[in-house]
């Protein structure tokens, strides 16, 4: 079993119930979630042995926190205590044409103000159970370095520790407008972290806000009838692939919102050597909560590079079908299993009971 750690922050995640507005309610249901949490919750659900790593303040949302994950199997006894408050933010999940809302309230967060001098990476980055041994793979997001100069010092150190030490390396690059405020943009902060990655995720306007290389074409397919033009997209990882010169596999996801409840969805990989694959495309209709679907794809992905170390093919469906699957669950975890990837990348969407 691949052991996987992931760093990030978790979120007490509001939202109000059904479809109902801010405006409008009265109630807030509350689960937690954050990109990173949720990859290493859909690891362990998908058979690999994860650990989180945050910082978190001592009281008792921060072990509610910890308790959400650790039911799932997740591992927290790498989990730092410091800081003052747990981030959360806010949800509006809509349907139909109505546009979704987030709204953010993570400023001076536990995490947020944590900095390299607050993890011990070397440790970290030792199994639990075989201190003699270092884990298989270190995955974080480009959420983390958007909170902070602090946060950002902190993920470029675990970064280069990790490759020191030998341990793959991967990254959501996970761009949000609404994070970068304290005086860094994304383009003088993130390349030189996801430049030491050795697989990377994320859709074509994250790359560009990581690297700056533009799109050549946008992604408007509405039903899976249709046919994709690769060779726009082709082009466009090998412009990424020449600045990211340690990548040996990279991930994108293409998705459509054709209405908030109505997604079209493909998975593209690219290889060092060249080779460009198409996933299957799927029409997720209706979708029922997308947050936390490219979370999905990055979990997803590590568990079929992992799966299947020779076959690339079979690693980008798994990757493709895990976040096609975590669009029908309400909530940030994609809970889906290993056996419910794998019968949805063999072609089975029949949604039947399974008795």
């Amino acid at each position: 079993m691949k052991n996987v750690v992931t760093f990030g922050e978790i979120l007490l995640r509001l939202t109000p119930p059904g479809y109902e507005k801010f405006v409008q309610t009265e109630r807030l249901c509350a689960s937690f979630g954050g990109s990173e949490t949720n990859v290493a919750v859909s690891l362990a659900q998908l058979g690999l042995k994860s650990e989180f790593v945050t910082r978190l303040p001592e009281n008792p949302i921060a072990e509610m926190a910890i308790n959400s994950i650790a039911r799932y199997g997740v591992g927290t006894s790498k989990i730092v205590r410091g800081g003052d408050r747990v981030g959360l933010y806010y949800y509006e999940n809509t349907p139909s044409m109505r546009e979704s809302k987030v709204v953010y309230d993570r400023a001076e967060s536990s995490f947020a103000t944590s900095g390299a001098g607050d993890y011990d990476w070397e440790k970290i980055f030792r199994r639990t159970d075989d201190p003699s041994k270092t884990v298989d793979w270190f995955h974080w997001s480009g959420i983390g370095p958007s909170l902070s100069q602090e946060a950002a010092d902190a993920t470029l150190a675990a970064v280069r520790t990790a490759r020191r030490m030998g341990i793959t390396v991967s990254s959501d690059l996970n761009y949000r407008k609404n994070l970068w405020r304290y005086g860094k943009t994304s383009y003088e902060i993130m390349p030189d972290i996801a430049k030491e990655c050795d697989v990377l995720f994320g859709t074509e306007g994250e790359y560009e806000k990581t690297f700056g290389i533009k799109p050549l074409t946008d992604f408007t397919m509405k039903s899976d009838k249709e046919e994709l033009d690769i060779e726009p997209h082709r082009e466009f990882c090998e412009k990424v692939m020449k600045v990211a010169e340690k990548c040996k596999l990279m991930f994108v996801a293409l998705r459509n919102v054709v209405d908030a409840s109505h997604h079209v969805f493909i998975g593209l990989l690219m290889t060092r050597e060249g080779e460009m694959l198409q996933s299957k495309t799927y029409m997720i209709d209706p979708v029922v909560d997308c947050v936390g679907c490219g979370d999905a794809f990055a979990a997803g992905m590590i568990y079929g590079i992992n799966k299947y170390p020779n076959d690339n093919r079979q690693a980008l469906e798994a990757a493709t079908a895990a976040a096609v699957l975590k669009n029908t669950m309400r909530g940030d975890f994609n809970l889906s299993t290993a056996e419910e990837v794998e019968n949805l990348k063999g072609g089975d969407t029949s949604g039947r009971i399974s008795r």
